[in-house]
Parts: C-alpha cells; structure tokens; sequence
C-alpha cells in the first residue's frame, strides 16, 4: 500500500490508542489525535455592557471556546484545504 501521509493522518507517534471526540458539527466519533482542533474565543458579557465595564477599569476574562472537526468536516468548513498528492507529505501550517 502506498504511504499518502507521513503522519498517517494522526498526531499520535507511537503512543498506542488514543481517546475519541465526537465531531461538533456531524457528531461522529473521531480518535482526538486525528480531530481537528479550533479553538474560539467567546464574550459572556454584551459588547455595550463591556465597552462601559471597561470605561470603569473592569477586565472581562473571555472564554475559550473548543470544537473538534472530522476530517471531512472540517474540509467543508474550510478549516483545512484539500491538498495536492505532492504537498501531502509536507508538515506545516495548513490554515
């Protein structure tokens, strides 16, 4: 069998089994070390409520917001691009 990825498709290494995730937006099941992983930042507080807490010298503290892809999910949510047979193999930032 020809080798298409140099990662195989997952971050593990060689660390045996990995835990699974479920797919935010299919739901499916999905190894978290193959998951694709996006992280968001979301305000609990309205944007005129803050813009006047932090005239008084307030910090809000944003939330992080974590959602894990499928991998085809995430091809249609543009978080990652279809790649060439040639630029497989090469590590780096795919967004």
């Amino acid at each position: 069998m020809p080798k298409k990825r140099a990662s195989r498709g997952r971050t593990k290494g060689g660390k045996g089994s990995s835990g699974t995730v479920h797919c935010s937006q299919c739901g499916a099941m999905v190894p978290r070390d193959k998951a694709k992983k996006v992280t968001g930042r979301v305000t609990l507080v309205e944007p005129t409520l803050a813009k006047e807490l932090k005239a008084q010298g307030a910090y809000i503290a944003p939330s992080s917001d974590v959602k894990f892809y499928c991998v085809s999910c995430a091809v249609h949510r543009g978080i990652v691009k279809v790649r060439s047979e040639s630029e497989r193999r090469s590590t780096g930032r795919l967004r």
